[in-house]
This record gives structure tokens, C-alpha cells and sequence, in this order.
């Protein structure tokens, strides 16, 4: 008898402040895939606590906005890109401002991928399955500047 070996589930991270962009990401993840979980952390200081804890279930994956209260998605970026345990933790920012100068910024600050968070729910889908796809796809951890930037 022969049993198929199960892939593990992606263990997404999501950090916002905003209920409803929550709400909808995680209804698009539930929708595109049952081979995901995903933890929600509603700002920075959370976030940070959650990676630092000692039993920490570390995410493959993490969406970051940038404009959240008590520290910010730049600030949390640059946090966990200097840290020896979390700065291989891919992250792709997911924010609703797209400030060319912020995107360079933060590309080269490392982080993998840029989201402008879109108001219809089909390409909220669209982005985070596009997202995915890149993630499970990328063998190196960066991408070319060209590419940063994921279009619904």
C-alpha cells in the first residue's frame, strides 16, 4: 500500500490594520487555495512579537502593509531584513498607496514583491494568487525591479 506524502501547508502572514482589507484577504486565500493558513496580525509591534516569539510558528510568507499604527510595515521591513533569524522570510508589501519613491525604496531594502491593494475583490484575488504563484515558482529570493510590482 502506498500513501501519498501530503506537501505541507504555506503559512501566510498578514499584517494590517484594517479590518475589512483582512476580511477580504482572507476570504480570497480561503477561496484560491485550502493548501494555505494564515495568521493575521493587526500592526507592527504585533507583528514583531509574533516572529520573536520563542515557539513561533514562522510564516513562508509574509504581506505586509506599510500604514500601520505603533511601527510601520517600513520599519518592521527593515527590522526583520536585519535580523540572522527572520530576514530569509520572503515578504511582499500590500498597500494601498503606490509612491514610486516608497516602491524603490523598499526594493531595495528586500523586499520581494509590491501590491497596491485593489478595491474589487476579484483582483484582490487575482494579486494574491498571482503572488502565490511567483512565491511557490522563485527559486532565488529576489526578483528583478521590473517584476516587483504585481498588477491585477
Amino acid at each position: 500500500m502506498k500513501y501519498k506524502m501530503e506537501k505541507p501547508k504555506l503559512h501566510l502572514l498578514l499584517a494590517d490594520d484594517d479590518i475589512d482589507d483582512c476580511d477580504f484577504f482572507k476570504e480570497a486565500t480561503d477561496e484560491i487555495s485550502d493548501a494555505c493558513n494564515l495568521s493575521i496580525v493587526h500592526n507592527g509591534v504585533e507583528l514583531m512579537n509574533f516572529l520573536s516569539s520563542e515557539n513561533a510558528d514562522l510564516p513562508n510568507l509574509i504581506f505586509l502593509d506599510l500604514n500601520m499604527p505603533r511601527k510601520s510595515g517600513m520599519e518592521c521591513l527593515a527590522e526583520i531584513k536585519s535580523s540572522d533569524q527572520l530576514s530569509q522570510i520572503p515578504i511582499i508589501i500590500y498597500s494601498t498607496s503606490l509612491d514610486h519613491t516608497v516602491v524603490s525604496e523598499l526594493y531595495q531594502m528586500g523586499a520581494l514583491h509590491y501590491i497596491q491593494k485593489p478595491a474589487e475583490f476579484s483582483s484582490i484575488k487575482t494579486v494574491i494568487e498571482k503572488a502565490l504563484l511567483l512565491f511557490n515558482a522563485n527559486v532565488t529570493p529576489t526578483c528583478s525591479r521590473e517584476h516587483f510590482i504585481i498588477q491585477p
